[in-house]
């Protein structure tokens, strides 16, 4: 295929630990070797875009980079059997963002196995509303109803304005779930209670827990985007033989607690790992979010921006003002 010269919002490292962002034009020459080239239409922001943009070396080893671990596009050459041209596609998750050359561009070329076609039920925009925020949402109500019925009890999202934590309560909600969010935003009731959560508590209070190794039990499942105190004090008042999901570290990656909720209440604690999530699974979550996982709310819970856009919205989201999801167009 012909070079072609493209629009990506590229992060470089001015200095040492100075880090810009800024849209370039790209040379699909530069793309890394891959099975599949695709025509990226549309991507969505994430936390580890934001870690990514922001020069963290934990998600992102070298630079200069482009980010964007989502991408949904078109098939525009393929070595593979199975994606012809025009093919419409979901590339989210594996490498793609961290280290390979990602979603925030208008071409990423990438293995075979890393690409999934776009589910039926689900336009190219719509499975960017989802992004892999969506889908970890989706990973963790998939636990969360194998172990727990909605007559069980209640569901406590933290982080509940976020992408996975909105999408998590409005699934649970239409699944019969009574949900209760979790969040520091004083402006969010309006928000979540539009979503399906009954009740919404401060982050605040509910992370108070005065050293106490466990909480008047309540929650039948937990899913938790946050980590350290927040998830703490989600496991030390789970019911006993309940479940917590646990798929984020934006409050901390340590846990302070002791083994008390586990042994005395045989609590479960499920790490979601939507990254490196097997194809197999993957495709069956998708499925289920384009079909009875669908929620009524995906056109309100969104904010669509440009790639000139995104560096401003990136600050958002490190500083904790976001609510709903991001979505990129790269078209615009």
């Amino acid at each position: 295929m012909k070079n072609i010269v493209y629009k990506a919002l590229v992060v470089e490292e001015a200095e040492e630990n100075v880090f810009t962002k800024r849209v370039k034009d790209t040379e699909l020459d530069t793309l890394p070797a891959g099975d599949v080239i695709v025509r990226v239409k549309y991507s969505s922001l994430n936390y580890k875009d934001a870690l990514s943009a922001s020069g963290n070396r934990g998600v992102t080893r070298e630079y200069p980079h482009t980010p964007g671990i989502d991408a949904a596009g078109t098939v525009i050459e393929s070595s593979v059997h199975g994606l012809t041209e025009g093919q419409p596609v979901v590339v989210s998750g594996y490498d793609l963002g961290m280290n390979t050359p990602g979603g925030f561009g208008q071409y990423i070329r990438v293995p075979a196995g890393w690409v999934m076609k776009l589910p039926p039920g689900l336009n190219m925009k719509e499975s960017m509303i989802f992004g892999t925020a969506g889908f970890t949402a989706g990973m963790s109500v998939d636990r969360i109803s194998d172990a727990v019925r909605p007559e069980d009890g209640e569901i406590v999202v933290t982080g509940a304005t976020g992408g996975v934590g909105s999408i998590a309560i409005a699934i649970l909600s239409k699944m019969g779930y009574a949900v209760v969010g979790v969040s520091g935003k004083e402006d969010a009731n309006a928000f979540l209670t539009k979503l399906g959560a009954r009740e919404i508590i401060s982050r605040k209070i509910f992370a108070e827990r005065s050293g106490r190794p466990l909480l008047k039990a309540r929650w039948a499942g937990v899913v938790d985007t946050a980590g350290g105190e927040i998830l703490a004090a989600a496991i030390t008042s789970t019911r006993p033989l309940g479940l917590v999901t646990c798929c984020g570290n934006v409050a901390s990656p340590e846990l302070p607690l002791t083994v008390f909720p586990f042994i005395l209440r045989g609590v479960t604690l499920a790490g979601i790992d939507s990254q490196n999530c097997p194809m197999a699974l993957r495709k069956r979550i998708w499925k289920r979010l384009a079909a009875e996982w669908k929620i009524a709310a995906l056109d309100e819970i969104y904010r669509e921006v440009t790639l000139a856009a995104l560096p401003d919205e990136i600050e958002k989201m490190l500083k904790g003002q976001q609510k709903g999801r991001v979505i990129v167009n790269l078209d615009l």
